[in-house]
């Protein structure tokens, strides 16, 4: 290596570091894997687990383990830039916080956006009479 590119090299080789040190994310992504499921004994369908922990940028998965068509919808009650944000990120939206009909087997991704702390209720539209209803805790 010539002399006169030594100095340099190592004059921006703490830049660099820096540099990619502070592109990286502040927590590893996290998928979190959601049931819903059916108990055909009790009649009672539920998520599994009912209540999530995440942060910005966890994937939720939502699989369809039995009793029908089900679908995930979020309660609207949150400030509006968690609405419009989180609405953003549910793919195949129906409408607004309102994901698809999911079919046996089915699966949802939703990647999370940056919300406020809090709970966040969903619940399954076709069964919201028998209370299939979970919630997203924000941290």
């Amino acid at each position: 290596m010539p002399e006169c590119v030594r100095p340099l090299r190592l004059l921006f080789a703490p830049l660099v570091a820096l540099a990619t040190a502070s592109a990286a994310p502040a927590h590893a992504q996290k998928v979190h894997e959601i049931r819903l499921e059916h108990d055909a004994a009790t009649h009672e369908y539920r998520f599994s687990p009912a209540t999530v922990t995440a942060r910005a940028g966890d994937v939720l998965v939502f699989k369809v383990t039995g009793g029908g068509d089900h679908g995930i919808v979020f309660e609207g009650n949150m400030p509006p830039a968690a609405r419009a944000a989180l609405s953003a990120a549910m793919p195949r939206r129906v409408g607004d916080l309102s994901g698809p009909i999911l079919g046996p087997r089915a699966e949802y991704r939703i990647t999370l956006p940056a919300l406020p702390a809090g709970d966040y209720r969903f619940y399954c539209l076709p069964h919201r009479a028998y209370d299939e209803v979970g919630t997203l805790r924000i941290q």
